[in-house]
């Protein structure tokens, strides 16, 4: 009877490496599953979260898929649906990782990309790797992208776990400086855990 494949969930703060940690454990022939795609999918035309959503917010969606603004402005409008939303969107999410797990059965380690593992109190029979930088590189990365202010990106960190307490968690943690130093990392934890 073939070994289960490990599961390594892969975390960390905004800005701290995770998409880029993720290409390199892709670039070594690992199966990554990424949540975020996942629900990118839910909320596409045809996603499994389209139904349910349009009876409990009708007005978020538009052309058959989910606008992300008009859901935001609708939570924002009415915190208590964020709960309502999670009750809907978790359940499709975890089934899509399983039967994801499910189709690498034959892998001997799956990455799992969780952005907010801690935050919302997964818990999965797998080891975690944090990514972490300095909040200096941090902000000089997610301000780099012209994507949003520095009071959004304050926001959004002030609604993480702090760093520090993600790295007491972790049983792995990469600091990403250069791109050779993590790829270095990377490729040292992947043969640590195959060996193992």
């Amino acid at each position: 009877m073939s070994q289960s494949p490990r599961l390594l969930v892969l975390t960390g703060s905004i800005g701290m490496g995770k998409s880029t940690i993720a290409e390199m454990f892709d670039d070594l022939g690992i199966p990554v599953w990424d949540a975020d795609a996942a629900v990118a999918k839910l909320y596409d035309v045809d996603g499994a979260a389209i139904p349910p959503l349009i009876e409990l917010v009708p007005d978020a969606i538009r052309g058959g898929k989910v606008s992300r603004d008009a859901l935001r402005r609708a939570i924002s409008d009415n915190p208590e649906l964020l709960t309502e939303i999670e009750k809907i969107i978790h359940p499709l999410v975890a089934a899509d990782r399983e039967a994801f797990v499910r189709a690498h059965e034959d892998a001997d380690l799956i990455l799992l990309d969780i952005p907010l593992y801690f935050e919302t109190g997964a818990k999965l029979d797998a080891k975690v790797l944090v990514v972490t930088a300095s909040e200096e590189i941090q902000r000089a990365r997610v301000l780099s992208r012209g994507t949003m202010s520095e009071k959004e990106f304050e926001l959004i960190k002030s609604r993480q776990m702090p760093d520090a307490e993600k790295q007491k968690r972790a049983d792995y943690v990469i600091e990403t400086l250069t791109l050779e130093q993590t790829r270095q990392a990377v490729q040292t934890l992947v043969e640590s855990l195959r060996a193992a």
